[in-house]
């Protein structure tokens, strides 16, 4: 049950709320209803477009929601965070506080989804203990791969011959950077678009995590190794019916840039139909 209620005490008729529906399925009487339930997206557009917070929907309260008059990061200071962003690749070794992390996931879980599926799947690693048996797990299926020359061609090999070689001769991580924490975004493969989805999911955690002082750095080279070392994923905990997005590993950093970098100018092509 959908659960559309209207507050009519609150309720100033104004339609916004039957103008924003991108299903088309509230339509205005008196006050506004639900016309359809089986075509709602879900998307909550209705409660949130209301100026009186007269609409609730889903059981959600709107008085719960957070006003956004106010609350916005200001386009400069939003650019610094986005222009400053570096990818991290040292640690500090310890875990982040358990609510730190919920809450970062918890912001995620609001990126944008094809359809509204909001499918995506957050597997991630808490404790740096866990991390470090999934280390030494990942880097034993790679060292073993190297010597008996499993690895495969091309630069995914030359990548993880490297990695493995790193921690046989040096024990240095290069798999996870040594962070204390990962993050890896799937979705299920019939999903209107799971790739795009889990991308932009971890984009936004990506950017969230940095507003709070977490570092962040994109694993490809973990990507790789689960490529093959698959019985992993399986032992993550990720459906089989999953497709798998992308991976960060993350943490308390040990480096502090000072400055944002310089690039562009931005390649732009212009439309001229």
């Amino acid at each position: 049950m959908l659960q559309f209620r209207i507050d009519e005490e609150r309720c100033i008729q104004c339609g916004e709320c039957v103008l924003e529906c991108p299903a088309g399925v509230i339509a205005m009487d008196t006050y506004p209803e639900m016309t359809n339930e089986a075509g709602c997206y879900q998307c909550q557009h209705c409660l949130a477009v209301c100026p009186t917070a007269a609409v609730s929907i889903l059981g959600k309260n709107p008085d719960a929601s957070t006003e956004l008059k106010g609350n916005l990061p200001d386009p400069a200071h939003l650019a610094t965070l986005i222009k400053g962003r570096r990818a991290v690749r040292r640690y500090r070794d310890h875990d982040l506080a358990p609510e730190l992390i919920d809450h970062l996931l918890e912001v995620s879980c609001h990126a944008p989804t094809g359809v509204n599926a909001r499918s995506v799947l957050f597997t991630v690693v808490r404790e740096r203990a866990v991390m470090n048996r999934l280390r030494e797990h990942l880097m034993g299926c790679l060292a073993k791969l190297k010597d008996i020359g499993g690895l495969p061609e091309g630069l995914a090999g030359q990548y993880l011959g490297w990695t493995a070689k790193a921690w046989q001769e040096e024990g240095k991580d290069i798999l996870f950077r040594g962070a204390p924490h990962l993050l890896i975004t799937s979705a299920p493969v019939e999903a209107p678009s799971p790739v795009q989805d889990t991308h932009i999911a971890l984009t936004t955690f990506q950017l969230i995590a940095h507003a709070h002082g977490v570092g962040t750095v994109w694993d490809g080279i973990c990507m790789m190794a689960l490529a093959v070392c698959p019985e992993v994923v399986g032992k993550l905990g990720i459906p089989k019916n999953h497709t798998l997005g992308y991976a960060i590993a993350f943490g308390d950093p040990a480096v502090e840039y000072q400055r944002t970098v310089q690039r562009g100018p931005a390649l732009v092509n212009v439309v001229k139909w």
